[in-house]
């Protein structure tokens, strides 16, 4: 089965054979999760494959990094998700413990007629320059001179951006005030910005619509989608001065220097040095409650359940989806966190495996 084909059975939460072991049938619950859209295809496949092997359903809201902070800060589901790490602030003041659930990344999409896939070189400045609205063609000599091999069509470059407060855009804002301190001193870093040119559009899902179908738009998407949707993606020379493509290949380079030890999982991933190392790459987190109310424990235990089995059995479908799974030393971290942070309201633990 290929990439595309799992992707492709992301829309939705399918209903598995009902060939299920008495233990998972005994244990059969319903956990609710909403956030951000960056996971949604390997979160929807885990949810397939827990069902059967340990009893557990997710019913993931794809709402973005924004909406899943508010929903559960508001405490109306049973985890929220960003991709955007919250400070040591905002989690003691919401009681929530952060952790990260496994690594994708954003890549950028031109939609360019006749220019094949990966062939379009960018540098970090005509990235910048093209968001900025500085670039307002594709054969603007910046661009040709880098691309002397291939014919850039004489279209208007239309910058695409996600309109939602969105992790996959603190990703791609972060990266760009790394590279240019006219970003840092201007839009800035942040799941929402104030975008200086281009078209807004509603998640990954919306970013990808509009430059599928409009030639000459180019927008920062994760991964995953770019792989389901057949879109064309660029490559972009790196902080080793190399010009790398979004493959496996770079982003595993990415993940081999994250430190995992750092404080509320924040590890900084994201324009690393490193020879093949993709600049875009980064963990994506979930939030959930230290102090679940009485009628929550149980639910609290399952998201626990629910995740200690993608780190122990969803690294192959992670990987088919293009994500990046953690390495088991922080799979164990996370584990300890759980027991030393989620307490129930008689103090006890509520993670004990």
């Amino acid at each position: 089965m290929n990439r595309r084909t799992l992707l492709l059975g992301t829309g939705s939460v399918l209903m598995l054979p009902a060939l299920m072991s008495n233990r998972a049938l005994a244990q059969q619950a319903t956990i609710t999760g909403a956030g951000a859209t960056f996971p949604r295809p390997v979160y929807e496949r885990w949810s397939q494959a827990a069902r059967e092997a340990i009893g557990v359903t997710l019913n993931y809201q794809s709402i973005g990094s924004g909406g899943g902070i508010n929903q559960i800060t508001n405490r109306t589901v049973d985890f929220g998700a960003s991709d955007a790490p919250l400070t040591t602030e905002q989690l003691a003041e919401r009681k929530l413990l952060q952790f990260p659930s496994l690594m994708g990344s954003v890549v950028l999409s031109a939609n360019l007629p006749g220019v094949a896939d990966n062939a379009l070189k960018l540098t970090p400045e005509i990235v910048v320059d093209i968001f900025l609205g500085k670039l307002r063609r594709w054969n603007d000599p910046k661009i040709t001179e880098l691309n002397r091999d291939i014919r850039i069509p004489n279209l208007p470059i239309g910058p695409t951006y996600r309109a939602d407060g969105s992790g996959t855009t603190w990703v791609f804002t972060t990266y760009l005030a790394r590279v240019s301190s006219e970003w840092k001193d201007g839009p800035g870093a942040g799941t929402s910005v104030r975008w200086p040119a281009g078209n807004g559009a509603r998640g990954n899902e919306g970013v990808s619509n509009i430059v599928r179908n409009t030639p000459g738009a180019i927008g920062y998407i994760e991964n995953a989608y770019a792989v389901v949707n057949r879109m064309p993606t660029t490559q972009l020379r790196n902080k080793a001065g190399n010009f790398v493509q979004p493959t496996p290949e770079s982003f595993n380079a990415t993940a081999a220097a994250a430190d995992w030890t750092a404080q509320n999982f924040a590890a900084d991933t994201i324009d690393l040095a490193g020879e093949k190392a993709w600049p875009m790459t980064a963990a994506t987190f979930i939030l959930l409650p230290t102090n679940p109310p009485a009628d929550k424990v149980e639910a609290s235990r399952n998201t626990m359940r629910f995740f200690d089995w993608a780190y122990r059995e969803g690294g192959d479908i992670a990987k088919r989806l293009e994500y990046i799974p953690l390495p088991a030393s922080a799979h164990d971290l996370v584990r300890a966190a759980w027991r030393a942070n989620i307490k129930a309201p008689d103090g006890s633990t509520v993670w004990s495996a």
